[in-house]
């Protein structure tokens, strides 16, 4: 295992050129039918690195990626952190208009495009910054896009060389942003160390198994991208899909014997309500990972039935670098399900207090906030240093997330403190009455919410998507929460819907359902 105080002194770079010297013919990276052993990464890291510093990036260059998963963007990544540079991802399903804030705020000198798919939106966020230098990866065709040179074909022309580090573990590795969900995003800045650290405790902090083969789907500009370094230190292979797709994610699993995944819970209801998982050969599974949303534990009992003791949640923010909590495999345990309720306990490497607004830590049982001290945690929100210290405030990277702890140390989240419900003069937690709505054997998915009430201030919906062979109506789903819950927290109406919108990174969009039933509103709350 890698050595636990290699963080203090170690770049992202360093990471990438451990694990290439540790495992040079083993495969490293699967993607679009290519694959790469450890050996030619290094050597296609080695020419991209020349080809950026031929293009004038270098030490302290503020760089921005605008792709789908493809190799060329780990490659990139890499290179960017030999090279001293810092990297914002733009998240491919992100507006122009958010990608452009980010460019501006983030003083972006450098874009790199995706050509297959994201020219036409990359070279509209250009023109945010006449003056910054265009790159794509393949011929960028059309118009609007002769700035753009091709940094693939420009790469291939350099011969490989020994990698060298020009960073330092405490240089500005990564500004990455927020996804805006209460105003123009925030950009959080880490340094190497940071991510380094994150590495190391994602390796002691979930299940690995024996050979890492590690199926990346979602987006790697975020939460996926989190497992590839921890599967390079462990000698094992990414395989990249260009986007989730249920046909081609199970297919994937069964033809390369994947044995590691991750998913947003929304997807593995997909899975699991999909006829071609029954036809489908996935017992190489031996760890799933889910996170970025919380999970039905209804829907993970039936998760854990069909794919078996896989499971691992993991629990974060972009400001601990996705790594605060995790339940670990021995934690899904059918027959002690309270559990499965929460997002586990802390990882290694991570202090984790329930406290309240004085900072003085509840007791047991009780609701507080969610705040840590890890060596993982950010250094500031880029140019915001209002934002910056309240959220770090007491020496504490406050979370925003409401939770109890109970006696064994599992920390259940209750909702977002901006997503909590005043109804009446009564706090109601938005999760803690899906979960009882996702327990009705016809539903499927389910958000909460609070609409505008001219007695209440705001009352309780629910919207919820039936499962496709089933049926219920709103006075027996009404009845059902109130049975588990009491009034207070039952939905004074039930919306049914076909699908429910999510986010770009596959979370349910409550700000989407909200303003529908708000836009008329003098203001967001009741």
């Amino acid at each position: 295992m890698t050595d636990t105080n290699v963080h203090a002194t170690c770049t992202v770079g360093e990471i990438f050129r451990m694990a290439i010297a540790r495992y040079p013919d083993r495969e490293a990276l699967v993607c679009r039918g290519r694959r790469y052993s450890y050996r030619a990464m290094g050597e296609e890291i080695s020419k991209f690195t020349q080809a950026l510093a031929a293009r004038g990036v270098g030490r302290g260059d503020a760089v921005a990626m605008l792709t789908a998963n493809r190799a060329e963007a780990v490659f990139v990544q890499a290179a960017l952190a030999h090279l001293g540079a810092r990297l914002s991802w733009l998240h491919p399903l992100g507006s122009v208009a958010d990608h452009q804030f980010i460019i501006e705020d983030a003083e972006i000198t450098t874009l790199i495009v995706d050509a297959d798919g994201y020219a036409e939106k990359g070279f509209a966020v250009a023109q945010a910054a006449p003056d910054m230098r265009c790159l794509s990866f393949g011929p960028a065709g059309g118009a609007d896009t002769e700035g753009a040179e091709d940094l693939s074909a420009l790469a291939a022309g350099f011969a490989p060389a020994p990698l060298t580090d020009l960073g330092d573990p405490d240089d500005i590795a990564y500004i990455l942003y927020t996804g805006g969900t209460t105003g123009r995003p925030k950009g959080v800045v880490h340094r190497h160390t940071s991510f380094v650290s994150s590495y190391l405790i994602a390796l002691h902090g979930w299940d690995w198994p024996a050979e890492a083969r590690t199926l990346a789907a979602t987006p790697i500009s975020h939460a996926a991208g989190a497992l590839i370094p921890p599967t390079f230190l462990l000698g094992g292979t990414v395989h990249l899909l260009a986007g989730f797709n249920p046909e081609e994610y199970l297919a994937t699993i069964a033809r390369e014997k994947i044995t590691v995944g991750f998913l947003v819970p929304t997807m593995i209801y997909v899975l699991l309500d999909h006829p071609a998982l029954a036809q489908t050969d996935v017992s190489s599974l031996q760890t799933m990972l889910y996170g970025a949303a919380p999970m039905s534990p209804t829907r993970l009992k039936e998760a854990m039935a069909r794919f078996g003791p896989v499971f691992t949640q993991a629990y974060g923010q972009t400001e601990v670098t996705a790594m605060g909590c995790s339940l670990r495999q021995s934690d899904h345990d059918p027959d002690d399900p309270e559990p499965l309720a929460s997002c586990g306990r802390p990882m290694p490497g991570n202090l984790v207090r329930i406290l309240d607004e004085d900072l003085n830590e509840v007791p047991r049982g009780e609701v507080g906030e969610i705040c840590f001290r890890s060596p993982n945690t950010m250094v500031e929100y880029w140019k915001r240093p209002d934002e910056t210290a309240a959220t770090l405030r007491g020496g504490w990277l406050h979370t925003g997330d409401m939770a109890r702890m109970d006696a064994r140390g599992f920390i259940y989240i209750v909702d977002r403190s901006k997503d909590m419900i005043v109804t009446g003069g009564f706090n109601v937690f938005p999760r803690e009455v899906e979960d009882v709505l996702t327990a009705h054997p016809a539903v499927a998915m389910a958000a909460v919410i609070g609409v505008p009430d001219p007695k209440w201030g705001e009352a309780v919906m629910g919207i919820v998507v039936l499962r496709s062979d089933a049926t219920a109506d709103e006075a027996e789903l009404i009845a059902h929460v109130k049975q588990a819950k009491g009034s207070v927290q039952t939905p004074k109406s039930i919306v049914f819907a076909e699908e429910l919108p999510v986010t770009g990174l596959g979370k349910p969009d409550k700000k989407a359902l909200r303003a529908q039933y708000w836009k008329d509103q003098d203001r967001q709350v009741g």
